[in-house]
């Protein structure tokens, strides 16, 4: 019933903030009359603010048209190389004859991007940062809410063999960089691989910002989810889809309810940010005004995540710690990362990640106890917090040459 209130908040909100939009331009528009009068541009920031709260998201765009290669620019292409039902692997493919696609010789990589409320766009700069040196593919993930019934389930294990199928598909010469929620279900991916013995096995995993052994420094995230109850999450959180979308009927946690829940972890601080947003728009300052807008397109746009899913990862990762614990078994199968003893690992983390908090993700180098010291690689982003270790100006300075050298070293 929540998800058809929802439905129904947006269909009414819809008309006032087309109506707010158009207000907005009427009192900035330099060839509308009421632009010139007192206070046009304190009324246009008001309603240009109750636009932007009001409207709905849509999924952004990665946009990412061109790389410098050498000081010099090269066409990207944005493609569908893999497509399954809950998933497309995209390749930001380089323009290129293939005699200079040879040339370059560049390292295949597979960024897995976390299913766990915002889309793969949200990884932009990521992938902006790894296109100069790397060949690179990124999961991206459906919304849940647009998958047909008759497409089946989605569950933790289908996860795990989604990312088998990409590595195989790219592999054996593939580096992954799973970011977040991904590291756990990556290392199942590779642990079980490496039992088999599998020769498409990837040359390294970067592991960055996830979740490996919550009980290491638990955040509000980690608190959450071991102070309610399994059922608390199967009977609160979970609702069918409304039958204005292709998946009408399947069982899912809600984008926006998650975005909720990102929000009222520092609901100061985005209060704050739109009224810093409202005086930009005021003072005319049109560069503030523009990035505000870039991030919370981003932030704001949320995805359905299928409901199996999504509790079954609350119970194995964050509630009963399958995977630090040695007990995880993926249907039947127990997950062994001492099975794994080709695979470089490098684990990154933020100083200041309120996600997922340090130690967390450096857990990996204690499961994986067959890889000796010279294939494992740790660094802490010093002043850095979850989403900097993975976008903006540390990731690009910092991060992203480490991987690139790690993936260099181990290619």
């Amino acid at each position: 019933m929540l998800y058809q209130l929802h439905e129904l908040n947006r269909a009414f909100l819809n008309p006032l903030t087309q109506w707010a939009e158009a207000s907005s331009k009427l009192f900035t528009n330099p060839i509308s009359p009421l632009a010139h009068t007192p206070y046009a541009q304190r009324i246009a920031a008001g309603y240009e603010l109750m636009f932007r709260l009001g409207k709905d998201y849509e999924k952004p765009e990665f946009g990412i048209t061109s790389t410098t290669i050498d000081k010099q620019t090269v066409e990207v292409t944005q493609i569908s190389a893999v497509i399954k039902p809950f998933c497309k692997l995209l390749h930001f493919k380089k323009v290129l004859n293939d005699k200079d696609f040879e040339k370059l010789k560049q390292p295949k990589v597979l960024v897995v991007a976390p299913l766990s409320g915002h889309h793969a766009t949200l990884l932009r700069d990521t992938v902006r940062g790894l296109l100069p040196q790397h060949d690179v593919y990124i999961t991206d993930w459906t919304d849940a809410r647009m998958v047909p019934l008759s497409e089946g389930e989605f569950h933790l294990h289908d996860y795990i063999y989604y990312v088998q199928d990409f590595i195989r598909e790219l592999g054996p010469d593939v580096h992954v960089i799973s970011v977040c929620q991904p590291t756990v279900p990556v290392l199942a991916a590779i642990a079980l691989m490496a039992t088999d013995n599998d020769p498409k096995l990837p040359k390294t995993m970067t592991m960055m910002g996830g979740p490996i052994d919550p009980r290491k420094s638990p955040t509000q995230v980690n608190n959450l989810a071991t102070e309610k109850k399994y059922s608390w999450f199967e009977n609160t959180v979970i609702y069918s889809v409304p039958a204005n979308y292709p998946g009408y009927g399947r069982k899912v946690y809600p984008g926006f309810l998650q975005h909720a829940g990102f929000v009222a972890m520092n609901p100061d601080r985005h209060a704050q940010s739109h009224w810093d947003y409202y005086q930009h728009l005021v003072q005319g300052d049109d560069q503030s005004a523009e990035q505000h807008r870039k991030f919370y397109d981003e932030y704001n746009a949320v995805l359905d995540m299928p409901a199996d899913y999504y509790l079954e990862t609350i119970k194995t990762v964050f509630q009963e710690f399958h995977l630090p614990k040695g007990t995880w078994e993926v249907e039947g199968r127990l997950v062994r990362p001492q099975d794994i003893k080709t695979v470089a690992l490098f684990t990154v983390e933020g100083e200041l990640d309120d996600i997922s908090g340090p130690g967390q993700t450096q857990a990996a180098h204690e499961l994986c106890t067959s890889l000796p010291a010279s294939m494992k690689q740790d660094f802490v982003a010093p002043g850095c917090g979850h989403y900097g270790i993975f976008s903006g100006r540390r990731w690009r300075e910092i991060i992203c040459p480490k991987i690139g050298e790690f993936i260099k070293q181990h290619a």
